[in-house]
Formats: C-alpha cells, structure tokens, sequence
C-alpha cells in the first residue's frame, strides 16, 4: 500500500507548508530580525547604537551578545507555544530560524543553558533555554552543559517590575555547581527582557572565576508603544 507524507502545518496559521517544517513561508517571512538595535543590550531601536541610553548609565556584565530577532508576531505565538504549551517542536522551528540568520559575532567554548528553579521545571517538564541550546551546539559543534548553573532562588516574574525591583528581585538567584575548564562561554535564553536575570547570571559566573561570559538569546522584547 502507498504511503503518503503529509506537508506539516504552519503552527502559526495552520496552513500547509511549503518548507517541510513546522512554520510556513509567509510566517516566516514575517519573523522581525533584529537589525537595528543598542549594541550592549540589543534593545531594538529606529537606529543602531553602540549603547544605549539605558546602558551608558549601568554596568553590563557580559562580553558579547548574539540576539537576532525582536519578540513580536508570529514569533511570540511559537515562543507561546514551544513555553506554555509543551511544544517542542515549535522549540525545534525557532532553533532552526535563529541557526538561519547566520553565525555567532564570536564563537564560545561552551554554552550553558539559562537554569531553571527545580519547581518551574517540575511544572513545565523540560527547560526550554536547554532546547535552544542543544540545538544550537549541535549544529554549532559546540558542547553544551545544564549541570553548571544552578537556580536557587524562587523569584517572582519580572514583568511588572521596575529596574530597581528586578534587580533586588533577582539577587542571589544563582549558584555555580561546577566551574567549567573552558574560559569562554555563551549563556544562552529564548527571550532578552531588560538583561537583569541575564546580568545577574554572567556575574555569578564571572565572581566563580569564568574569564568570558556571551550572552546569547533568541529575541528581544521591543520598548513598550
């Protein structure tokens, strides 16, 4: 009997599509590349900067930062998605944009995924910064380790809060396990809000004795309208 293979749907719109994966050619055409922005903290702006406002007044802890897309449709339904409703695949199709959009400024030794704290993980069953990043390391060929940060501290969502409140909010959120041998690693998360967990991250791995901290994140939240 012949067997017939069906074009996957489009988890945006649901049509079939034509790229034989999970995302069409229209929706990804409408995916927002993050061209323009602050070159500290990726912030998307109508004109590129060196820095932004934001970052000439505080510290940004990390080396470099690789972040390609702004977080806006259709790439918040896949996030909604691959997030909240336990879609890996939509995990798999972002891996695959961001791979799309070309190589890292430099590249790491290592990546390490943004950790979980053990209760948000026992809820949602996997991490998805760890699906990005096993993704991301396998075409990249580089390792990948979920075994050296460690989140310690419940923290309330940082949404609603100010620069202030997420900054006390986030303090003493982590803790390196192991030391990695490897003295350049990129931190690697879905989506860059404000870089205060972000920032908050590379410094514990700095104050552990990590020489070069990249952060690495799939897209960025654009200025409120």
């Amino acid at each position: 009997m012949p067997r017939f293979l069906l074009a996957p749907r489009c988890l945006v719109c649901e049509a079939p599509s034509e790229t034989g994966r999970a995302l069409c050619r229209a929706c990804h055409a409408g995916l927002v590349r993050n061209d323009s922005c602050c070159g500290r903290c990726a912030q998307p702006l109508p004109t590129s900067v060196p820095a932004c406002a934001t970052c000439l007044q505080g510290d940004r802890p990390w080396a470099d930062l690789w972040v390609p897309f702004v977080y806006t449709w259709p790439l918040d339904e896949l996030e909604r998605r691959f997030k909240f409703a336990g879609s890996l695949v939509a995990g798999r199709v972002l891996s695959q944009c961001w791979l799309d959009t070309g190589c890292p400024p430099t590249t790491p030794d290592l990546l390490l995924p943004m950790p979980l704290h053990r209760s948000r993980l026992r809820s949602r069953g996997y991490n998805q910064a760890m699906e990005l990043a096993r993704h991301l390391g396998r075409r990249l060929s580089i390792p990948v380790r979920h075994d050296v940060l460690q989140r310690v501290k419940k923290t309330r969502p940082q949404t609603d809060l100010d620069a202030a409140a997420r900054a006390a909010n986030i303090r003493g959120a982590f803790h390196v396990r192991r030391v990695p041998s490897q003295r350049h690693v990129a931190l690697v998360d879905d989506v860059m809000t404000t870089g205060a967990t972000l920032g908050e991250c590379v410094r514990t791995l700095t104050d552990a004795g990590v020489a070069r901290v990249d952060v690495w994140a799939l897209a960025r939240t654009p200025l409120p309208a």
